[in-house]
């Protein structure tokens, strides 16, 4: 390409700076010295076949204010520009530009960081050349060093080598060849900086100015380091610490000598160290809540191999125990409140290979809403406020085990699809972590709702349901396996009398009748609760029911006397045995009259679940439904009155 602007395109191609010529309006490069085409990385055609703009990167809008002002008021300066080579690696640099007329601009272009570094070199030199060292003396300083120790260096396992003021490598040891890949013709007279301690381990650029090594011989001081990196021929990053001692002569700074370590494996061992610390700090924690669960299971006193009842129900409730419990298969026990479905899991667990690893219980009700996901796979420090460390969840504190989920149906419908993965996959991340754990559990869950009316209102996930329920197990209700209520009794008895030291307590035929006829509500539960409670406030061997159960609503199953006629306790009448219908609208009938007379208070003390003897999630769950709304029956201010139904108008 011809050149007609410039008189002597010799003195062009030869300037000791890049020099570029550009048509600002059509985006071209016109001309390009030798020194420009090494900044930018390629040869003149390369660089003229795209638009001079690609050389200008995120910088364009400062070139165009830039080219704009040598347009109008040339020659223009500015040193907070940016030029990126074809590798789009950016160069901070100087530029001088002048207006050849508008279609061409010239620009002259100075790299600032080798610009800083020839004006340190220069500021040296003249030092230098004040206290008469010139280059062959400094030349010999550095050569007698490495002639005088040249036993030490080749024996060292360090590496050292020196530096003068310049910055350029004056010797090299073995052991410095050795650690950075570069042999000893390739690094002296070479910039050191430069060649392998130009950027800091993130990769970020590492100015010379910046340097520990460069300013021992500026400052004339020792500088320690133990935490940089330099750069081994390779490109990989070589964690190192160093010392670099300034070298005089004749009482000037002409250099130093850097003694560095390869500390990779010290590092590697720190990390391994710091990895050890986590995971002993992980199973401790483990390990306490596990310890927690075992406390609690053992200050319950559950005896979860223990199943009492010879009725056909039993029977079969144990076959199907037998069956599933050396399976890992999942497994969905449903039934009413109070009949035992923590039992039937235990019960499970124990007979299964899993027997040595904790049963984890989760009670998905008592969990608030937006702690599920942290209870159930746990979360890592930082996650969210309150978060002060890191805590394994329910998930990881049962693996190799069985997590029980009592009250599944409790679990919000946003969470259901982690917990279907965790199911099918076996893997899941704790709340703020991006490491995925694995885990082998086994799911047992349990729930006293229709989960098949939930999934028809879109309140479970029906994949969620199939994957819970591989085998389905029914914990049925007490009233349909009446005929166990004297062994369920006399088993209760026995630990109530040992429980509160009360021993010789029984159970007389009569009460034992009294309580096969009552039709048990809060089921097993409710009549462990009854029992205690009478071994409690008995003041003679033999226990009594007739007040206790009038209390809870059983008038209809009042007791005989020896007294009374048969048939009749007092004025009341023993009725014939009822239907189930004629049974639910009795414990209908008597729900409402508890919660007449508790006001519409269901839970609490003075509750009407209190009142009845029940768990008060058993007794919301019937309210809900018979379609009862409890507030249809709190106390009435005066103006109001009841509708012959008990609804307030």
């Amino acid at each position: 390409m011809s050149l007609p602007q410039v008189p002597d395109r010799f003195a062009f191609e030869q300037a000791p700076i890049a020099m570029l010529q550009v048509d600002p309006r059509a985006d071209r490069l016109l001309a390009a010295n030798a020194e420009a085409c090494r900044l930018l990385g390629a040869g003149f055609e390369r660089l003229a076949s795209r638009p001079f703009s690609h050389c200008l990167g995120p910088s364009l809008p400062m070139w165009v204010a830039f080219s704009d002002e040598t347009l109008q008021r040339s020659p223009a300066w500015s040193d907070d520009l940016l030029l990126f080579d074809v590798q789009r690696a950016p160069r901070r640099v100087e530029v001088y530009g002048q207006a050849l007329d508008e279609h061409c601009l010239m620009f002259g272009v100075i790299e600032l960081d080798k610009a800083e570094q020839r004006r340190a070199r220069a500021e040296l030199w003249r030092r230098h050349r004040r206290g008469h060292v010139g280059w062959e003396r400094v030349e010999q300083v550095f050569e007698r060093i490495e002639r005088q120790n040249q036993l030490i260096l080749g024996a060292a396992g360090e590496g050292i080598y020196g530096l003068d003021a310049e910055g350029r490598t004056t010797f090299v040891n073995p052991a410095a060849e050795r650690i950075l890949g570069w042999s000893s013709e390739d690094m002296v007279g070479h910039d050191a900086h430069q060649m392998f301690h130009h950027t800091h381990a993130d990769g970020s650029h590492f100015p010379v100015q910046q340097c520990p090594i460069h300013a021992s011989f500026s400052d004339g001081q020792v500088h320690r380091v133990d935490n940089e990196v330099f750069w081994h021929k390779n490109g990989e990053a070589i964690p190192v610490e160093y010392t670099s001692t300034p070298i005089f002569e004749t009482g000037r700074l002409v250099g130093a000598v850097v003694l560095f370590r390869d500390i990779r494996e010290r590092k590697r061992a720190e990390q391994q160290l710091r990895d050890a610390l986590a995971e002993v700090e992980s199973l401790r924690q483990r390990l306490e809540l596990e310890n927690q669960y075992l406390q609690e299971e053992i200050t319950a006193e559950i005896n979860h191999r223990e199943i009492v009842g010879e009725s056909p129900a039993v029977a079969h409730l144990v076959r199907q125990i037998a069956l599933v419990a050396p399976t890992d298969a999942n497994v969905l026990i449903t039934g009413e409140s109070g009949t035992g479905k923590e039992l039937i899991a235990r019960a499970i667990h124990a007979g299964s290979g899993r027997s040595d690893r904790p049963l984890i219980r989760v009670n998905c009700a008592a969990i608030p809403r937006d702690l599920f996901e942290s209870e159930f796979f746990g979360h890592v420090k930082g996650a969210f406020t309150g978060a002060v460390s890191d805590r394994p969840g329910r998930f990881e504190l049962a693996d190799g085990g069985t997590l029980f989920l009592d009250e599944v149906g409790e679990i919000p419908l946003e969470l259901q699809s982690k917990l279907l993965r965790v199911l099918q996959d076996q893997q899941f991340e704790r709340v703020g972590d991006d490491r995925t754990r694995e885990v082998n559990v086994r799911v047992i869950a349990a729930t006293n709702r229709e989960l098949g009316e939930m999934i028809a209102a879109g309140q479970f996930r029906e994949d969620l349901y199939f994957r819970l329920n591989v085998f389905p197990i029914t914990s049925v209700p007490l009233r349909e396996r009446i005929g166990d209520v004297p062994l369920l009794a006399n088993h209760f008895l026995r630990r109530a009398c040992q429980k509160f030291n009360k021993p010789g307590m029984r159970i007389p035929p009569t009460q034992m009748e009294a309580l096969k006829r009552y039709p048990w509500p809060g089921n097993i539960r409710e009549l462990e609760n009854v029992i205690e409670r009478q071994v409690i406030v008995a003041q003679r061997r033999d226990l009594a029911f007739e007040e206790l159960l009038s209390t809870a609503g059983a008038d209809a199953l009042a007791l005989p006397s020896s007294t009374a006629p048969l048939g009749r306790v007092g004025a009341a009448e023993v009725r014939e045995p009822q239907t189930e219908q004629e049974m639910a609208r009795h414990l209908r009938a008597n729900a409402i009259a508890a919660l007449r007379a508790c006001g519409g208070k269901v839970s609490g003390p003075g509750g009407a679940a209190e009142l009845l003897g029940l768990p008060p999630t058993t007794l919301r769950s019937r309210l809900k439904a018979w379609r009862i709304e409890p507030r249809d029956y709190q106390a009435e201010p005066p103006g109001y009155r009841t509708s012959p139904r008990g609804h307030r108008i």
